[in-house]
């Protein structure tokens, strides 16, 4: 008797398989190939009919199971009571879905009772679903740890929902047990699962000590997938499962949520839990699930591996996933094609996506055209990405239009926006509201805008609050901002910490700070003896460090590192490079630059040359150009012009050439009036 109702079980259950059309991840390509195989057709129906009116159980359950798939309700009931009266678990179970379709919840569950009891795991899951609609959670854990126990994948995955809803740390064992059994959304929501727990612990991602993340900016963790619908029977051969844009405020910068991710790893999957994770995003897009896809994509893409990534967020994107959409976009436009990322940024933002509408506005204000760029920008918000009010707002302010800037940054700000706050606090300063201004540079610097910290060192600098500014120059150079790290380098310069000063100061000049390159030479300079000039017959030495960097700061325009760049040159005997470093400073409004070229110039012969970049310097104000003046005019003869130029030298200063130039000025006055 076990024997045939096993046996009659496995035919109905497959014939069944398929039977429950809003079933989403529980009915498999494999299920669904066994219920093709079981139902041969109208052949197999007439047979299996034939069989039931003359009374063979096995019939009447398979026949009750085709003919509910079909949604022939009224005469597939006939056959499943007969069945179940004859004591055919399998048709009591599929009797349960029968009535539940009819809105018959309480009699349903009193069959897939029946059926449980006898053993069914299907029944035991479709009964916890039950309970678990009803509010009954302890019943439905009872039923669903009953069936998961039994190897039910479907009732491992809803058990695991259960228990994920409570924070239980069971519920990723059942995932796992139903992703093992190749069930799609369990396999996603066990690798999201790892994936939180590997950004959480760093030390786990992937067993290196270092995070990561595979989350594009802007796509936030995704919801839960809603449970399945109830899928009651069983499946011959034992349990199977179905397959189921930093923008700052002086930039101007659109903002499309595009982020990346910071630390991700090198090369191949690593060993700890986000290598895990990466492996089971890998089973469910395979299996179709497009949000895998769409993470599987972001890990590769993070990884550098752009071309696998790109085919990820196709699939996922031609599945209709417009957030994949939008990172393939990105994809695009980062190797060079705008076009083709355009269209699928329209094709994103039409299913809704903000980000991608950000990216169409941003790519439209790029070639100018304001009113597109601000349409996309509205769809954004529309959308429910504040990156659209606050890209508003950053066009506003492009097209002087104030007052709608204004608003579209507090909209921004409102919502959360923390570089929209940092803006619209810009926007305050420079209106002359100092008052207005500080709450929202402190709102957002305390909701981690960088630039927000920097510009409230500015405003307490401002008022010559020196402790206060430090502290959040501090605050911003510990996040990496360059202009912060040499304030604060700069600050540690006048307290005497040349050491911790050189540290920050390292850091500004490396982001590309001139004035930190300057600043960082400087304190190198003053820790080495003056170079000498080489002997004769020795080869030129070598720059030092020191030389770097006033290079590095000369070649970005700094003109007092240009000046002093030819300085050391000189030193060095190199008058070919100092020439050129000097003239490059005097011709930028260096006076020193122009005082020491015409030196330069002097020594070869070039006087008259040299006189025009003395009088550049001296009237700019270099005391030492202007004696220079007057003494070159003293040997022309030119007395009126060099008593002038004396004039010049000793209202400028330094007191030493004050001094020469008066001396010569009275002797020049002797000659005039001899």
């Amino acid at each position: 008797m076990q024997r045939r109702v096993q046996k009659t079980e496995s035919m109905t259950d497959a014939a069944f398989a398929v039977a429950i059309a809003e079933t989403t991840d529980a009915t498999c390509a494999a299920d669904t190939t066994h219920a093709a195989e079981a139902a041969d057709g109208v052949e197999t129906e007439a047979r299996h009919r034939r069989a039931a009116d003359a009374g063979d159980v096995t019939s009447m359950s398979v026949l009750g199971a085709l003919l509910l798939r079909r949604g022939d309700l009224d005469a597939a009931e006939g056959y499943l009571r007969a069945a179940t009266a004859e004591g055919d678990r399998a048709a009591a179970n599929n009797l349960g879905v029968l009535l539940h379709q009819r809105g018959y919840a309480d009699e349903a569950a009193g069959w897939w009772r029946i059926a449980a009891v006898a053993g069914s795991a299907a029944a035991a899951h479709a009964l916890g679903r039950h309970f678990r609609e009803r509010g009954d959670e302890p019943g439905a854990e009872y039923w669903l740890r009953q069936s998961a126990e039994q190897g039910h994948a479907l009732g491992a995955y809803a058990l695991a929902d259960l228990l994920e809803h409570r924070s239980d740390v069971g519920a990723e064992r059942w995932l796992r047990a139903a992703a093992e059994q190749g069930h799609r959304e369990a396999a996603y929501r066990l690798a999201r699962t790892l994936e939180r727990t590997a950004l959480a612990d760093p030390h786990g991602a992937f067993g290196l000590g270092r995070g990561t993340g595979s989350r594009p900016a802007g796509r936030d963790v995704d919801a839960p997938a809603p449970l399945e619908a109830p899928e009651p029977t069983e499946v011959p051969g034992g349990p199977r499962t179905g397959t189921g844009h930093r923008a700052r405020t002086d930039g101007g910068k659109a903002v499309s949520g595009r982020g990346r991710v910071d630390d991700g790893p090198v090369a191949g999957p690593g060993p700890g839990r986000m290598g895990e994770a990466e492996q089971w995003y890998r089973q469910a897009a395979a299996r179709g699930h497009r949000r895998a896809a769409l993470h599987l994509g972001a890990i590769l893409e993070q990884r550098g591996e752009l071309k696998e990534a790109g085919r990820w967020y196709l699939t996922a994107a031609k599945e209709g996933e417009p957030r994949a959409a939008c990172a393939l976009g990105f994809l695009l436009r980062d190797a060079g094609d705008e076009e083709s990322a355009a269209v699928w940024w329209l094709r994103a933002a039409q299913d809704g996506d903000g980000n991608a509408a950000n990216a169409l506005g941003a790519l439209h204000a790029a070639r100018g055209e304001q009113q597109t760029a601000e349409r996309w920008y509205r769809a954004a918000m529309d959308a429910g990405d504040v990156n659209g009010a606050y890209n508003l707002g950053l066009l506003c302010a492009a097209q002087d239009r104030t007052p709608q800037a204004e608003q579209w940054y507090r909209r921004a700000a409102y919502a959360g926006h923390r570089e929209a706050a940092n803006a619209l606090a810009v926007l305050l300063l420079q209106a002359g509201d100092h008052t207005g201004a500080e709450p929202w540079f402190s709102k957002a610097a305390e909701a981690g805008s960088v630039d927000a910290a920097f510009n409230l060192g500015i405003l307490h600098a401002g008022r010559d609050e020196d402790r206060t500014a430090l502290a959040w120059y501090q605050r911003a150079a510990a996040a990496g901002h360059t202009d912060a790290s040499l304030q604060v380098g700069m600050a540690l310069l006048r307290d005497g910490k040349s050491q911790e000063a050189e540290r920050h100061l390292r850091c500004a000049a490396g982001g590309g700070s001139a004035e930190a390159a300057f600043r960082l030479a400087g304190v190198l300079d003053a820790r080495q003896p003056p170079p000498g000039p080489p002997g004769l017959g020795e080869p030129m030495p070598e720059k030092t460090e020191c030389e770097e960097w006033y290079e590095r700061a000369a070649q970005q325009g700094h003109r007092r590192a240009q000046v002093r760049v030819g300085m050391l040159a000189a030193a060095r005997g190199d008058m070919e490079s100092a020439a050129h470093w000097y003239r490059e400073a005097a011709e930028s409004g260096s006076r020193n630059g122009a005082f020491n070229l015409g030196l330069l110039l002097a020594r070869e012969g070039s006087e008259r040359e040299a006189a025009l970049w003395w009088s550049r310097a001296a009237n700019e104000g270099h005391g030492r150009a202007a004696l220079r003046l007057a003494l070159l005019a003293a040997r022309r003869g030119e007395l009126t012009e060099g008593q002038r130029w004396c004039a010049r030298a000793v209202e400028l200063g330094p007191a030493e050439v004050a001094e020469r130039a008066a001396r010569l000025r009275d002797a020049l006055h002797q000659e005039l009036t001899a």
